[in-house]
């Protein structure tokens, strides 16, 4: 019996070598027979699964200039007829011309007050919060203390709310509070002294006599830095000026190629350099070309930093020396989230201590935002907000208006 049960075995493990050798055997025949995987970035197209991304070993550009007017000419061979064969319509130099047109933006000229009404409705909160509260019969002390409350998440900030309830209270006293019209009258008049008209708001980037005006767009990562240099590129396409653009934010990968996109729809050159490069070079480079080819204007993007890196912060300087060593920097803008209130006011402090912010660009300012920021961070630097950013479209960045601003703020 036991000798049966042995030939059994041996007979099944004899059979599953046979089995198992068989199937190797038919995979090895079959991988012979198919093609070996091409080798994307080499000399063979990427196939099904592979990676077709440029190699990281690939050599690198150096510092250039894109010139858009060449990026955007359609290639000669375009209406080549590869594909009318297998009845496909060729693609004709006319059809690119018109897929490929440079826009024109919106004149700078009004655009505060096209969006007055978007600001309206965010900012309701503080202006008419405070109208309606002034407008009782009886304005006691719960009032005011109500009042305050308002100022106070607002961002207005302790030092400006004080300043405005003291006056406020002395004239509501004197002036008497239960007629709504000259209530609203003097909430306008306080409030637009606060916010200060006669601040210099113009933002200098036009050409400075033999050489291009060049601006410093600076701020922290996440507030809008790269998106507001392409906004501001088109204003400045829109008042008439011809723009070269500084991709010297190297340390994001999407950062140059988001700024080639702006530049590309308005027709403004890039300037830009490997990734991971020296930002500083980049900047000095944007510069020498636009003085070069008698540009009107340079704009140059820095990567965004947090105000509490200080070996960052000490690189943003440096990028501020280099070129300053062949041009003077004519603005140098912060830009500031609005929704991060009194935060922002510190990273505007570290900012200024390191690159003498002279404007301020208030993003986000249609959102959550409390418009009492705009007072309290031209208080807390002495430079004047000079753009304010009220959407997402790519003409929604106007000149502040201090008038408008207020108008938008307790305007029904």
């Amino acid at each position: 019996m036991d000798s049966v049960l042995l030939y059994v075995f041996v007979a099944v493990v004899l059979l599953l070598i046979v089995v198992v050798g068989g199937i190797a055997l038919l995979r090895r025949g079959r991988a012979a027979q198919m093609p070996s995987r091409p080798r994307p970035g080499i000399d063979y197209a990427p196939g099904v699964g592979d990676d077709d991304s440029v190699p990281r070993d690939t050599p690198r550009r150096s510092i250039d200039v894109v010139d858009v007017g060449e990026a955007l000419a359609p290639s000669p061979d375009v209406t080549a007829s590869a594909g009318v064969e297998a009845g496909i319509e060729p693609v004709t130099q006319e059809d690119l011309e018109g897929l490929l047109e440079i826009e024109v933006p919106e004149p700078a000229v009004g655009r505060m007050q096209r969006l007055r009404s978007r600001l309206a409705r965010s900012q309701n909160v503080m202006g008419r919060g405070l109208l309606a509260l002034l407008s009782r019969d009886v304005i006691d002390d719960a009032t005011w203390d109500e009042v305050e409350e308002i100022l106070l998440t607002a961002d207005l900030g302790v030092t400006p709310t004080q300043e405005l309830m003291e006056r406020l209270r002395t004239r509501v006293r004197v002036e008497g509070g239960s007629d709504a019209a000259r209530v609203q009258a003097i909430l306008r008049e306080e409030l637009l002294a606060l916010v200060d008209p006669t601040m210099d708001r113009r933002v200098r980037d036009e050409r400075m006599g033999d050489r291009p005006g060049v601006v410093l767009v600076v701020g922290v990562n996440g507030t809008g830095k790269t998106t507001t240099t392409g906004k501001l590129a088109r204003l400045a396409v829109a008042s008439g000026q011809t723009v070269v653009l500084g991709a010297a934010d190297t340390f994001r990968a999407a950062a140059a190629d988001q700024l080639q996109t702006w530049g590309d729809r308005v027709g403004a050159a890039v300037v830009r350099g490997p990734e991971g490069g020296d930002p500083a070079a980049v900047a000095f480079d944007a510069v020498s070309t636009a003085a070069a080819a008698d540009i009107d204007t340079v704009i140059i993007d820095t990567a965004g930093r947090l105000h509490t890196k200080t070996g960052l912060m000490d690189e943003l300087g440096k990028v501020k020396r280099v070129v300053e060593k062949q041009s003077p920097i004519d603005e140098v803008l912060l830009v500031l989230d609005a929704t991060t209130g009194q935060n922002g006011l510190v990273q505007a402090r570290v900012f200024a201590e390191v690159v003498d912010v002279t404007g301020i660009v208030l993003t986000k300012l249609d959102g959550t935002a409390k418009g009492g920021i705009v007072v309290a961070v031209q208080r807390e630097l002495g430079v004047p907000v000079k753009l304010v950013g009220l959407g997402e479209g790519p003409d929604d960045l106007a000149a502040f208006d201090p008038v408008t601003f207020v108008d938008a703020l307790i305007t029904e």
